[in-house]
């Protein structure tokens, strides 16, 4: 029964890496992946209220809004950083630059 036992595991070790090296376990290059295009809606927002301020060395977007404010922020960062975007089209959040004067959101209403 041992005898049995070990020559079907080495027949199935036998098969799998015939299979590995064959097929192989990884996807080909030659898998054609396919993009469902969603279109995008957003939400109508009304007149953003916004401050212009520039950026001083060592301030980021989060730093600038709650300086302005006071306080802490009543929105979460991702909604910041949509408001900042929209604010200024094709700038990124991450991108700002020292120097540069930029419109930010006014959550202070």
């Amino acid at each position: 029964m041992k005898k049995l036992f070990g020559v079907l595991f080495a027949a199935l070790v036998i098969y799998i890496i015939y299979f590995d090296l064959t097929v192989g376990t990884l996807p080909s290059s030659s898998v054609k992946h396919v993009s469902i295009n969603t279109p995008v809606t957003e939400k109508p927002k009304a007149a953003m209220p916004f401050f212009d301020a520039k950026v001083k060395p060592g301030e980021t977007l989060i730093t600038i809004v709650e300086h302005h404010l006071g306080k802490s922020l009543p929105v979460s960062i991702n909604d910041i950083i949509e408001d900042f975007q929209a604010l200024n089209p094709g700038i990124s959040a991450e991108k700002i630059k020292i120097g540069k004067t930029y419109r930010f959101p006014d959550y202070s209403k």
